[in-house]
C-alpha cells in the first residue's frame, strides 16, 4: 500500500537528511506576509494553500461555486481517490474575501494557471519570505504544515482527516506522531 505517493513508512522528515517536509508556524507567517505583497491572484492562491491544506491541483480546480461565504468554507474535489469525493474545509473570512474578489472565468474557475506555473509561484514566494530551501519549501510543505498545525492545536483526528481528504486515519496519524504533544509534556515533567 502507498501513502502520499510513497511507502507506508512515509514520515514528515526527509529520509536522507532528516530535514522536515513541512513549514513551521513562523515560516507560514513569513510566507503569508510575502504572499500579501503579490498580485491578488497569487496572494489568494497562497492563502488558500496555507489555510485549507489542499493540494495545489485541488486549489487550481476550485470554482466560485465551491466558495461558501456563509459557512466560511471551501469545497474541494479530493484527488488521489478512485471515486469522486468532495470535502468542505473551513477557512478564515479573509481567505473567502480574497477569493471572492478574484475575476472569475466563464467556467467559474478562479485560476487559469498550469500546476507547474503555480508551483513555481509558491516556491518563489517562499524564497522571498527567506525560508531556507529544503524538502518543505514547496506547496506540499504548506499542506504538511497545515496537518502539523492542526494536530498541534488538538484538532480531533477525524476533522484533520476530513479536511485533508485522507482515506484512512493511519495517514492522518503521521501528523499526530510528528507533533508528539503528549511526548513533549512527558519530557517537560522530567526537565
Amino acid at each position: 500500500m502507498t501513502m502520499f505517493g510513497g511507502s507506508e513508512d512515509w514520515q514528515v522528515h526527509d529520509q536522507k537528511t532528516g530535514r522536515r517536509k513541512y513549514l513551521t508556524a513562523d515560516e507560514r507567517r513569513r510566507f503569508l506576509a510575502a504572499a500579501d505583497r503579490q498580485a491578488p491572484s497569487k496572494r489568494a492562491l497562497c492563502h488558500v494553500l496555507t489555510y485549507a491544506g489542499c493540494r495545489i491541483s485541488e486549489a487550481l480546480a476550485l470554482t466560485i461555486h465551491q466558495v461558501d461565504g456563509e459557512r466560511l468554507a471551501l469545497t474541494f474535489r479530493t484527488l488521489k481517490r478512485r471515486r469522486t469525493v468532495f470535502r468542505v474545509v473551513p477557512v478564515p473570512q479573509t481567505v473567502i474575501d480574497m477569493v471572492c474578489a478574484l475575476p472569475v472565468e466563464a467556467d467559474g474557475r478562479l485560476w487559469r494557471l498550469h500546476r507547474v506555473t503555480a508551483w513555481r509561484a509558491v516556491k518563489a514566494t517562499m524564497q522571498r519570505a527567506g525560508i531556507a530551501d529544503g524538502p518543505g519549501t514547496c506547496p506540499k510543505g504548506l499542506r504538511h504544515g497545515f496537518g502539523i498545525c492542526a494536530a498541534g492545536h488538538n484538532v480531533p483526528t477525524n476533522l484533520i482527516q476530513r479536511w485533508m481528504g485522507h482515506a484512512r486515519p493511519t495517514t492522518t496519524a503521521i501528523y499526530l506522531d510528528a507533533v508528539g504533544v503528549e511526548e513533549r509534556q512527558f519530557a517537560a515533567r522530567m526537565w
